[in-house]
């Protein structure tokens, strides 16, 4: 039978469940879940050098992707090295005696949640694929794969263009010379791993929209519509991301997130259309 053909409700071949066996099946995903995190957590822990020198300290050298294609653009553009970074202006310190060992264990558990977030997607899409209708199950076909992939893209761009750009700005910005920059390892640790899972969070904005226009929560007459206002709101959010002052930090940030509401507008009246 063609799949547009079958049955709106799938429910009637699948055996009732009482709500404990409901608890009982979530149960099962959310164990599955965290195994994979904590086995992806034990492999990052024993790859230290790669995690922390290569990884988590890639932004303090100075010949950082991102530091050297800054450079280039601005010989190209300016004719000077204006973008171009010779310093960090800071060192790092740890001021504990454990405080190694747990950025250690840290780290470790954020890089099993990260590598692990597509397993948790279709764990979680195993969980709630039984309850939906065969046409809702065809409307989120490929749902695990594209979120997957708008995280892992917002991952990369909060650690190749926001965390290099802001560590320079903020750990190299002073007050007065008299006062000199000796960053903490938590500090730095928590301010790289907040801000790039962050920005893969937000790279979800079109799979919430898809949702969203769904249900019929938002459309894309009224995000055309107001665009002006979002761009306004772009800009500030990219200037509150990038605590770099000048243009060219915000410009790296806004082209992405604009770039996502364009898709996400795209998004809503590709669903619309399917409506009709």
């Amino acid at each position: 039978m063609p799949l547009d053909q079958l049955p709106e409700d799938n429910t009637e071949d699948i055996k009732e469940m009482s709500f404990f066996d409901h608890i009982d099946e979530f149960r099962g995903h959310i164990v599955r879940s965290v195994l994979a995190v904590l086995v992806l957590s034990i492999v990052a822990f024993f790859n230290k050098y790669l995690l922390f020198d290569v990884i988590i300290f890639g932004p303090l050298h100075l010949d950082f992707w991102t530091y050297r294609a800054l450079c280039e653009l601005s010989y190209t553009f300016t004719g000077t090295d204006l973008y171009c970074i010779n310093e960090m202006g800071f060192v790092l310190s740890n001021i504990t005696m454990s405080g190694q060992f747990t950025e250690h264990l840290f780290v470790s558990f954020v890089s099993g949640l990260i590598l692990a977030f597509p397993f948790i997607l279709w764990e979680l899409w195993r969980f709630i694929k039984p309850a939906l209708s065969h046409k809702e199950i065809r409307y989120a076909r490929g749902l695990v794969f594209f979120s997957s992939m708008l995280f892992f893209a917002g991952i990369l761009f909060g650690y190749f263009f926001l965390s290099p750009l802001s560590i320079n700005f903020l750990g190299s910005y002073k007050v007065s010379e008299l006062v000199s920059n000796e960053i903490n390892l938590d500090s730095y640790v928590s301010f790289i791993a907040t801000l790039t899972f962050a920005t893969g969070l937000i790279f979800e904005m079109p799979i919430l929209v898809y949702f969203l226009s769904k249900i019929g929560l938002l459309g894309s007459g009224w995000m055309s519509k107001n665009r002006r206002y979002a761009i306004v709101v772009i800009l500030i959010l990219a200037g509150l991301l990038t605590p770099s002052p000048d243009i060219a930090s915000m410009i790296l940030m806004f082209i992405p997130l604009y770039g996502l509401y364009e898709a996400s507008i795209l998004v809503a009246k590709a669903v619309e259309r399917k409506k009709v």
